[in-house]
């Protein structure tokens, strides 16, 4: 961040912000997007009648301020797998052992 502030001055920089407002995201946010439609897409043309999977479903998070513990994580890798109508193999009653 520090080579940019210094090689770019702040009209330059607000121009590439109003740009990426009207071309969407540039970089790496791009690819995830990117990769979101396309899952997408095919993750209905595989499903059933139901909820459609939007991009949104399949786009990370990187926030990586609060670290979820492993119940968590499961929990969310779950409900994901229920809302695009998974099977759900794991054993023991919903605590997470793998059978």
């Amino acid at each position: 961040m520090r080579h940019l502030l210094a090689d770019i001055q702040s009209d330059e920089l607000t121009e590439w912000m109003a740009y990426e407002q009207v071309t969407g995201p540039l970089g790496p946010d791009r690819g995830d997007l990117l990769h979101g439609i396309r899952t997408a897409v095919i993750a209905n043309a595989a499903s059933g009648k139901g909820r459609k999977a939007v991009p949104k479903d399949f786009i990370p998070k990187w926030d990586h301020t609060q670290s979820a513990d492993w119940q968590e994580m499961l929990a969310n890798a779950r409900a994901l797998n229920s809302r695009l109508g998974g099977t759900d193999f794991t054993q023991g009653g919903g605590r997470g052992d793998a059978g």
